[in-house]
């Protein structure tokens, strides 16, 4: 090996000897700040839609495709609707993490089990991702028996009809009930049914039913079929506003003109509406990371607007009934991490959850690395001094006769030869010949 690589080497290694102990430190630190910041998200979570058919599991299906863009597998729960994903989230011992819920769905006056339920659980909003529209369709035929023209224009005239408010565990029959109560009607004014949508829509086609309730997306598979189909009309809301102005979880909105089919001009008209916003509701204990993520891909799912919101309205942070989560109003009031429109994911949120324990993490080891160079001082050159010793016991030993010059010299040769074989550093170097011309001086008054 060249003799100046053979010194970079020892220069090298005797570094990492004086260094070595503060570098374990600072790796110690590093991997309990890491132990406890958990700053890597999971690779999966479960996500709780609702029924088949529904727009739940179809924005489901495009979070899916949104997040394994980054490794990360959701995977989808079906459910009843937005009263079971909520019974879901507060349950320890299901796996759902985060899942779509509808405005209204809380209770309006809970039992005291399910406040006691709600203080174990905390659940978090990631904000408002979209209208839920009331959808009220009827067959025209069933509304002949009412008038000529075959419509419904108030809720009063639902009385006696056969109407499916959905199956119990969604939101719609709260939302039902609401809507029945406020034009001074009980459950039993109409022939209720609690079909789940899909066993709905076949009742309501086959003349099982009159009307077939609704509370979804227009993206739903299901609604957009009965928005086209003839002999089935949809329920225009006359007094939007007062609803909205009576249940704070309700909005006015309007489903305009030929939006679901421009040229059979579906709807005739500006339908009137009123709709209810669903928000992404999760766990106070989701991963933080997981949360941007989920944030980040509800404004490339729900940013561009539909039939009844405009671009740029959802996600929003407003219209949600739980705390918005930290993570989400970091987003609505900045947008995106600045690291991530630059890094990949791993490494940009890597840095997002760590730099706080590494700038901790230096602040403790900057003074004790201003120790490392005297150290490192100290142990090369007590190398050479510690040779020291021995030549001037030979040296007192010499001049106090305390020994056959013969057995001195052997001795001081033997030290001679130890000291050849030292290796330091070339800045030291000056020092070990110093040693070295000391033991020729000792040898000359030997001789």
């Amino acid at each position: 090996m060249p003799r100046v690589i053979r010194d970079t080497l020892i220069s090298v290694r005797e570094l990492l000897i004086t260094a070595g102990p503060f570098l374990l430190l600072a790796l110690f630190l590093l991997a309990g700040a890491y132990y406890v910041l958990k700053p890597t998200p999971p690779k999966r979570v479960v996500l709780a839609t609702g029924s088949a058919q529904g727009a739940y599991e179809a924005f489901g299906r495009r979070y899916q495709a949104e997040l394994k863009r980054h490794g990360i597998e959701v995977v989808l729960h079906p459910s009843a609707g937005s009263r079971e994903n909520l019974r879901l989230l507060r349950d320890p011992k299901s796996d759902v993490q985060i899942a779509f819920v509808q405005g209204g769905a809380t209770p309006s006056q809970p039992t005291p089990e399910q406040e006691e339920q709600a203080e174990k659980m905390p659940l978090l909003s990631l904000g408002s991702m979209f209208y839920e529209p009331v959808w009220l369709f009827y067959r025209a035929e069933a509304a002949k028996k009412l008038n000529k023209e075959g419509t419904i224009s108030e809720i009063s005239q639902l009385r006696g009809l056969r109407v499916n408010t959905g199956v119990r565990g969604s939101g719609i029959p709260g939302v039902m009930n609401r809507l029945l109560e406020a034009n001074l009607m009980n459950r039993d004014d109409i022939v209720r049914s609690n079909l789940d949508l899909t066993d709905a829509v076949v009742a309501l086609l086959g003349g099982q039913l009159d009307v077939a309730a609704m509370v979804s997306a227009p993206e739903s598979p299901l609604v957009q079929m009965l928005m086209q189909t003839p002999g089935i009309r949809l329920y225009e809301f006359a007094q939007p506003e007062a609803y909205a102005r009576r249940y704070d979880f309700l909005h006015a909105v309007t489903l305009p003109r030929g939006v679901v089919d421009i040229p059979r001009n579906v709807p005739s008209h500006d339908a009137v509406m009123v709709a209810a916003t669903s928000s992404l509701v999760v766990r106070e204990d989701l991963h933080p990371a997981l949360a941007q993520l989920f944030v980040q891909a509800a404004s490339r799912i729900h940013g561009g607007g539909g039939w009844i919101s405009r671009p740029g309205q959802f996600p929003s942070a407003q219209g949600s009934e739980f705390p918005l989560a930290r993570e989400a109003e970091r987003y609505y009031r900045n947008g995106p991490p600045l690291l991530q429109r630059y890094l990949p994911f791993w490494l940009a949120n890597l840095i997002d959850r760590m730099w706080v324990a590494l700038f901790s993490i230096v602040a403790v080891l900057i003074p004790l690395a201003r120790v490392v160079p005297p150290l490192y001082d100290f142990r090369i050159r007590s190398r050479i001094f510690r040779w020291y010793r021995n030549l001037r016991q030979i040296e007192n030993d010499l001049a106090q006769g305390r020994a056959p010059h013969a057995e001195l010299l052997e001795r001081l040769n033997a030290l001679d030869t130890k000291v050849e074989y030292i290796a330091v550093p070339l800045s030291y170097t000056d020092e070990l010949y110093s040693l070295r011309g000391h033991i020729a001086l000792v040898r000359e008054r030997l001789s």
